[in-house]
């Protein structure tokens, strides 16, 4: 894996744990410390903790050794270094205090963005609830046995009223007669 490629699977491992305010130093031209510093913001300790372990473990996962990491203790900064690549991720108070990009000012800087993998669209609560009641009438509709129709049954030696009477007497016991 290049070193640029590894920038670029880092600042993805960032995003995953939502870091923000993500950017690249580029210290080539003016450092022989590492070729990138890769910052991020971070709301939380905790997530701090999440954004330094996702990249340790992803790149351990990979086979990239981790040379140094400091800052695990009380993590309003926390350190990786990568040798070509260090990351430091701060909580947003620290980093406006330390002010990196002010430092290596003279370095080419750029941010990174994140850019979303997938776009789906995502119903409201409201539309969900029409739909699963929709769906539960048509599966009643579907289920549901047709009402029993009212029968007349002819007695035995009773002689028909009428005709129309004769023919459903007849219809009746037909069907009685075959299920």
């Amino acid at each position: 894996m290049t070193t640029k490629q590894l920038v670029k699977k880092i600042t993805r491992l960032i995003f995953e744990k939502k870091g923000s305010e993500v950017k690249v130093i580029e210290l080539m031209a003016v450092s022989t410390i590492a070729d990138y510093f890769i910052l991020c913001s971070a709301d939380s300790d905790t997530q701090v903790r999440a954004i330094a372990d996702n990249i340790d473990k992803s790149l351990r996962d990979e086979g990239i050794k981790l040379w140094h990491k400091e800052g695990t203790t009380a993590l309003q900064w926390v350190l990786l270094d990568y040798v070509d690549v260090v990351i430091h991720v701060f909580q947003k108070d620290r980093r406006t205090y330390y002010n990196l990009e002010k430092l290596w000012g003279d370095a080419p800087i750029m941010e990174i963005e994140d850019t979303p993998t997938k776009v789906r669209a995502v119903k409201s609560k409201a539309e969900k609830t029409d739909e699963k009641s929709a769906k539960v009438s048509a599966v009643k509709q579907k289920t549901e046995k047709p009402k029993a129709k009212s029968k007349v049954v002819k007695a035995k030696g009773e002689p028909p009223k009428d005709s129309a009477v004769k023919t459903k007497t007849k219809k009746v016991e037909t069907e009685g007669a075959n299920g």
